[in-house]
């Protein structure tokens, strides 16, 4: 252990560094922060010596819980989870997606420069061998890094390519976990590379997200829908400078969890926007409708007298066109307040929100509190003590799950990496991109309680083989052949592994795992070559899941659904 003057020397230089990095908040001033109180730490323990062994014997207990913003999952939730991801992966594939992976860790310049003011949540890692390394916040740029590797897709040169990936990735945000709001989460993504008649891969991804919403029964959803280069037209028209048009932009995003006044606040307050442009900002974002919101905006001579918002207008116009094709229209809200932080896209944008999904005392879609309302907007708690700081530290309460699943067109992400390795003076490659993210926790959070409410298993064994001979021998390894051969024939099949179990402990192995259907056999049945099948459901009954029994006994004949099974 370092001596006290060392500590004290070190404590020193920590501190300035912390007062120099509290000018330009972000994850280094908190490192930094982190580090200095180890240190003060260390130096309490090196000046308390062993005078209180036991105390430092309790300060040093091993702590068993997870990480702040991750959890775990058992197996019911486990089932549930790849119910829902085994969903996603076959739409995904119905819309003609190809599969890919790429690292859960990027070289930290890969990153840099993507995220806006969101930058701040990205997860750094220590210098690794003179690498430095943080983890992904999204699939999006690794799959623009990915294609700019590449050349643009599949390894024949073609550039025309539909691409999905589902797996973790990570934010240093405020986590509420029975929300779905994790610092760790699964993120499923569908992507479309290339140059295509307009519109129509815009009209594909916002298709395959109703169809993936539809068939996992989250509610009644809504796809809120914008384009970037209408919004810019906007702040250009109510006169936001070039150089704040972003970080308005991100305030203006926050219209579907505060009200007007908060946001207007953020804006000519803590972003120096003159309050006249702020107040002409608000006539347009407050609007949101559907095809008649765009009638209406293209007969404004203001608006569409700039060329961005013109362009934008077109694109939304030819969209709509698409969409009621698709028989989607319906699930449409054109919301002017949509603005979706990220600093890389450049066309659509649009997010998926269910009525669960809101705030307390919000609309789903709502830039204000709905009528007679008294919820206040999402707050901080108190602060905590030290020993609570893992803990969420926002009101759950007050937090909704937010929305489900998010994306927009980014045509300039890969030439981005392109010009960057490019050399000196020349550009790189372009591809034009559109893409989706589906948050799968926040989709688990809405799912699984309906998920327990009918009853969901933990598991998929579809037959349990049982041994009812009288004496009881165990038949063990006939029990064996029996579950090979039905496994074989592509059935999920278990079986108690005792020599010689006793009867109702195998029915009750067989019920705690909810299997419907119980293969009996004994020295008669094996003589016999026949088996016997019994039935069995589990209905949620006053509450609480009972077992029903089947209107007719055991009679020695195959279920329609089992003879399928046998017959493949």
């Amino acid at each position: 252990m370092a001596s006290t003057t060392t500590l004290q020397d070190q404590i020193a230089a920590q501190t300035a560094l912390v007062n120099q990095l509290s000018r330009t908040p972000g994850p280094e001033a908190v490192e930094a922060k982190k580090k200095l109180g180890e240190l003060k730490k260390a130096l309490a323990l090196e000046a308390g010596g062993n005078k209180d062994a036991s105390a430092t014997k309790k300060r040093e207990r091993l702590l068993l819980k997870t990480a702040k913003g991750t959890r775990d999952y058992g197996p019911a939730e486990m089932f549930c989870r790849e119910t829902i991801e085994r969903t996603v992966k076959d739409v995904f594939t119905t819309f003609g997606g190809s599969c890919l992976d790429t690292p859960v860790f990027e070289r930290k310049d890969i990153l840099a420069g993507k995220y806006g003011e969101d930058a701040k949540l990205i997860f750094d890692l220590q210098d690794q061998g003179g690498e430095q390394l943080a983890l992904r916040y999204d699939h999006t740029v690794p799959l623009a890094r990915y294609l700019a590797m590449n050349g643009g897709g599949s390894g024949t040169g073609a550039q025309q390519s539909k691409w999905w990936q589902v797996g973790k990735v990570y934010r240093r945000d405020n986590p509420v976990v029975s929300k779905g709001r994790m610092r760790e989460f699964l993120q499923a993504d569908f992507d479309i590379s290339g140059s295509w008649d307009p519109m129509i891969p815009d009209c594909e991804i916002i298709s395959l997200l109703c169809t993936i919403l539809s068939r996992l029964d989250v509610g009644e959803f809504t796809i809120k829908l914008n384009h970037r280069k209408i919004l810019d037209g906007i702040f250009e028209v109510c006169g936001v400078p070039e150089d704040k048009i972003r970080t308005i932009s991100s305030a203006v995003d926050k219209l579907d969890k505060l009200p007007w006044d908060e946001v207007k606040k953020e804006m000519t307050v803590e972003k120096g926007l003159d309050p006249a442009v702020a107040d002409k900002i608000g006539e347009y974002v407050k609007h949101k409708g559907g095809p008649e919101l765009l009638e209406q905006l293209v007969t404004d001579e203001v608006l569409t007298a700039n060329a961005s918002a013109k362009q934008g207008l077109d694109e939304m116009r030819l969209l709509f066109t698409y969409l009621r094709v698709y028989g989607v229209i319906d699930k449409i809200s054109f919301d002017l307040s949509l603005a979706r932080g990220l600093d890389y896209y450049t066309g659509i944008i649009y997010e998926a929100v269910v009525e669960a999904s809101a705030p307390p005392g919000f609309k789903a879609d709502a830039s204000a509190p709905a009528e007679g309302s008294s919820a206040p907007p999402p707050k901080k708690k108190a602060a905590k003590k030290a020993s609570e700081e893992d803990e969420e530290e926002v009101d759950a309460s007050q937090v909704g799950v937010g929305s489900i699943a998010a994306g927009g067109r980014y045509d300039n992400l890969v030439s981005m990496f392109t010009t960057a390795a490019a050399a000196e003076g020349k550009k790189g490659a372009s591809l034009p991109c559109i893409g989706v993210s589906i948050g799968m926790d926040r989709i688990f959070a809405l799912v699984w309680p309906r998920w327990v409410e009918k009853g969901g298993r933990s598991k998929e064994t579809m037959a349990y083989v049982i041994e009812v001979g009288q004496p009881s021998n165990g038949l063990l390894e006939e029990r064996m052949a029996l579950v090979r051969e039905l496994r074989e024939a592509g059935i999920k099949t278990d079986f108690l592994a005792k020599r010689k179990p006793k009867l109702p402990a195998q029915f009750a192995a067989g019920e705690q795992d909810e299997v419907p259907f119980v293969v009996l056999f004994g020295e008669s049945e094996l003589k016999s070559g026949e088996v016997r099948v019994k039935e069995q459901r589990w209905e949620i009954v006053g509450g609480k899941k009972a077992k029903i029994e089947a209107e007719k006994g055991d009679n020695g004949v195959l279920s329609p659904t089992y003879q399928s099974w046998v017959g493949k």
